[in-house]
């Protein structure tokens, strides 16, 4: 389902959709094509990518086209999703230590609609960081990993 969504191939592209991407949530999933995980979420992103597309704007990058990225957001696990709003870095509370990416995939659509709607309302209302709509259970548990420590 990855190719139904469009892709930003390097550094410069993922720079400018961050800058020109205005009053919408941008949502940059962070993985390769070809990993089954990510094959999974792309076809959630993919289905809802219509229904939301008065609220966000869902991008694929591939984590070995921007290793500036992979490296600045820590991205040890794939896939892994940011999120943005007029420039400004979204973070979100999952009740885990990671705030600023959401690591695997999605349970369900409903899980990734909720949570587009909650980073909307919350960044037009000024927010930098919301709590998570999704059931603690339906998130992925892993442990951090900092690379180069």
């Amino acid at each position: 389902m990855s190719f139904l969504l469009p892709k930003l191939t390097c550094k410069r592209e993922v720079d400018q959709a961050i800058k020109s991407v205005a009053e919408k949530v941008l949502v940059l999933r962070f993985g390769r094509d070809n990993d089954p995980v990510c094959l999974q979420l792309d076809d959630i992103l993919a289905k809802t990518a219509h229904d939301l597309s008065k609220m966000a704007v869902i991008y694929l990058v591939d984590v070995n086209n921007v290793p500036v990225y992979t490296q600045y957001f820590d991205i040890s696990y794939i896939p892994s999703t940011v999120f943005f709003f007029n420039g400004q870095h979204m973070k979100v509370d999952y009740g885990s230590p990671d705030h600023t990416k959401f690591v695997g995939s999605f349970k369900t659509k409903q899980d990734f609609i909720d949570l587009i709607e909650v980073i909307y309302r919350g960044a037009m209302r000024g927010k930098l960081i919301v709590r998570s709509p999704i059931d603690p259970n339906n998130i992925p548990k892993y442990d951090l990993l900092y690379q180069g420590i």
